[in-house]
């Protein structure tokens, strides 16, 4: 398994579920077959919406991929240390960052929202608002646009800080040996747009 054949495998799962057609698969049987080790092929770093479930949208089973959910699919240091881990101990091959249309968490930060340790979560995503320049429209939670803007510049805000936080993995990325790719999952269709870079 490549970088390059893990991200084609998880468009191709993402088409797959898209289009009502998922593998046939066996849960049970699989639950035996991996319970002497895994070997996921793909860490995913997704948002905790519960419309966002990343196994069933890139049509995986059980110990295809690696999945990390948070609000905002923000990167803290214990996801981070689990991204360590599922490359560099249990062999993925690749990191997807993948964010999500009409995020809470996304609104929340353009609004400043101020809620327990949401508050420090959602602080997480400010440099991604600041990053949407100012082109005349509201900037909201109302704006759609401005809202999936925000979200995109999150998500590559969050690969930029994989690459710059872990030496581990900017080793394995540089030298090929892992892939980091990021995309917006659209709640009103199902798919997953990957980033072309």
């Amino acid at each position: 398994m490549t970088p390059e054949r893990a991200l084609a495998e998880l468009r191709a799962g993402n088409a797959r579920f898209v289009a009502g057609q998922p593998k046939v698969r066996h849960p049970l049987a699989d639950v035996h077959a991996s319970a002497p080790g895994q070997y996921p092929y793909a860490v995913v770093l997704s948002c905790i919406d519960s419309r966002q479930p990343v196994e069933l949208v890139l049509d995986q089973g059980i110990g295809d991929i690696f999945c990390a959910r948070v609000a905002g699919n923000v990167l803290d240091d214990d996801v981070l240390g689990s991204m360590e881990f599922g490359c560099k101990v249990a062999g993925a091959r690749l990191i997807a960052v993948i964010g999500h249309s009409n995020c809470g968490a996304i609104k929340g930060a353009i609004d400043h929202v101020e809620l327990g340790n949401l508050t420090g979560l959602l602080g997480k995503i400010k440099p991604a608002v600041d990053e949407i320049p100012a082109d005349g429209q509201p900037r909201t939670s109302k704006n759609h646009d401005f809202v999936d803007h925000v979200a995109e510049a999150n998500v590559r805000l969050v690969m930029k800080q994989i690459r710059e936080r872990s030496p581990v993995l900017r080793e394995m990325l540089d030298q090929g040996r892992i892939g980091l790719a990021g995309g917006l999952y659209e709640l009103e269709t199902g798919k997953v747009h990957f980033f072309d870079n």
